[in-house]
């Protein structure tokens, strides 16, 4: 379990308070079709009606569960070369 990109793995960090809410923090990792892939999934437990008191393990598998099902549904777009470009083109000409 070194490489966690083998695993396509979610792995629990810890929890955070921001702004009067509970966080459940996750760090993903994996490898799938020559693609590796990372990322961070915070999870907000009034959104899942769990609070505090709640045992530690059933905050961290609801939460997971409920993090990789929004991960999967989320319609990620990439935003275009002619972006990038422009933002380094206007640095570009400033010099």
């Amino acid at each position: 379990m070194k490489n966690l990109a083998e695993n396509n793995l979610i792995r629990f960090v810890n929890i955070t308070r921001k702004k009067d809410a509970l966080y459940a923090n996750f760090r993903v990792k994996g490898l799938r079709n020559g693609v590796v892939f990372s990322a961070s999934i915070s999870v907000d437990l009034t959104a899942l009606e769990l609070h505090p008191g709640d045992s530690l393990e059933k905050i961290v598998e609801e939460c997971a569960r409920h993090g990789v099902k929004e991960f999967k549904k989320a319609e990620i777009q990439f935003e275009g070369v002619a972006s990038v470009l422009s933002d380094y083109l206007g640095v570009a000409q400033l010099g």
